[in-house]
């Protein structure tokens, strides 16, 4: 049986993104994955918790994609994670909904990857930036990826976009594969 993957993409401006439109046309259409725009979905930012939850519910991986924004996320997913992710549901008492689950992100950075060294203009490896996400999955007993990252987006040239949403593609292709299984699983 097919692994469903639910594909949640949250650019506020996804249209004028190369990188993150391009890699939603590529994923979006793909078999056994429901993908959403968050901004698309609730421009208003009023999240339909009920059906964001079934979703999930219904869901083997979750993969979520995002600009780095601020050393963090656009502003609708944060509002997303606050309300759908909560106590009862995806952690505590309770809280299972998510177990067992895998959560990886597709994410695109502004700066290259040398930005993110200690050296560099953000003064820590691009890892640190990610221990919330990795935090995220372990309190909801999620499996965690490691993200696919396409870094300097806005530099990158069209060919270099088109091989990134081709490899984000063929990812999420081998993650809906019945005979994927995940490394000590």
């Amino acid at each position: 049986m097919q692994k469903q993957l639910y594909y949640l993409v949250a650019h506020p401006d996804r249209r004028r993104s190369h990188a993150n439109r391009t890699v939603y046309e590529h994923v979006r259409t793909l078999e056994n994955v429901t993908a959403v725009d968050l901004y698309e979905s609730y421009p208003g930012f009023h999240i339909d918790v009920e059906r964001e939850q079934q979703r999930l519910r219904e869901h083997d991986v979750v993969m979520i994609q995002h600009p780095i924004y601020w050393y963090s996320v656009p502003p609708l997913l944060k509002l997303w994670m606050d309300e759908v992710l909560e106590l009862g549901f995806a952690y505590g008492p309770g809280g299972t909904a998510l177990a067992g689950k895998t959560l990886q992100l597709s994410l695109t950075t502004g700066g290259g990857p040398d930005a993110y060294t200690v050296e560099g203009t953000h003064g820590h490896p691009f890892e640190a930036f990610l221990l919330p996400w990795e935090q995220t999955a372990r309190l909801c007993k999620m499996t965690w990826l490691p993200p696919l990252v396409l870094h300097g987006a806005r530099r990158a040239s069209a060919l270099e976009v088109q091989a990134h949403a081709e490899h984000v593609r063929g990812h999420v292709v081998s993650l809906t594969n019945p005979a994927f299984v995940l490394e000590g699983t």
